[in-house]
């Protein structure tokens, strides 16, 4: 049956709108992927599902040529892995990207049932998505043992003014315990600019809320920016 491009572009849509609701989320918790990365992923995947079930019907001939959709769909699954695998890394006994891969992963998936008429699916796979995002750290930090797991904090601020002192003491005075603390980089001094400027990495544990701290430390002077890594990783494992 033939069916006009026009008839298919709603599902490019849905796609577009689902993968983007997924990115603002990642936007939000400051992840180096965010909503393009997501978008680009969620429609990319809904395209190649439609030109794997439409874009050959021209060529199909009943009973010697037979289109088979889900040869397309399976390697869209395979080969999103190389995104995926480029967002995980390990720094020294800790891992680190491994919800953001997750993410991308999922984000195909619901590319692939938004381009595949499965609409219900594909709108049900987002809202699962913001569920396991938003509501499971609450769940975690509640479970016995969590208090054994790392927060990383990415924080960036002005060398020679105390700083680092008045970051232990606030994340102390926040719940949270510093498990490790090493640099990640040391800026130049620039012309006019308020000096050289420092990147170091705290490895967090405690059950105080991580948001809550990076606000509070965002408004100490000097720090230029607090990125959150993925919270609750384990130092020890990956999960």
């Amino acid at each position: 049956m033939h069916i006009s491009q026009w008839d298919l572009l709603w599902r490019l849509g849905l796609a577009l709108v689902l993968s983007s609701v997924i990115g603002v989320e990642r936007e939000i918790r400051q992840k180096q992927a965010g909503m393009r990365t997501y978008a680009l992923v969620g429609v990319g995947s809904a395209l190649l599902m439609l030109v794997s079930a439409y874009g050959f019907s021209d060529v199909v001939v009943t009973n010697i040529v037979v289109l088979d959709p889900s040869r397309v769909a399976a390697q869209v699954v395979s080969g999103i892995g190389f995104i995926g695998g480029g967002l995980i890394f390990k720094q020294r006994n800790s891992v680190r990207g491994l919800t953001t891969a997750a993410g991308i992963w999922t984000t195909a998936a619901i590319g692939l049932a938004a381009g595949g008429d499965l609409p219900v699916l594909a709108v049900a796979g987002t809202v699962a998505y913001l569920l396991v995002s938003a509501g499971y750290p609450y769940i975690t930090r509640r479970l016995p043992g969590s208090a054994a797991l790392s927060s990383p904090l990415l924080i960036t601020y002005v060398d020679g003014a105390g700083i680092l002192r008045k970051l232990v003491a606030e994340c102390s005075a926040s719940g949270f315990a510093i498990a490790d603390l090493f640099v990640e980089r040391e800026g130049e001094r620039a012309a006019g600019g308020p000096g050289r400027t420092v990147t170091v990495r705290l490895a967090l544990r405690g059950r105080g809320s991580v948001a809550h701290l990076s606000a509070e430390l965002s408004a100490l002077d000097g720090v230029l920016s607090v990125r959150a890594g993925d919270a609750n990783v384990d130092d020890a494992t990956a999960h």
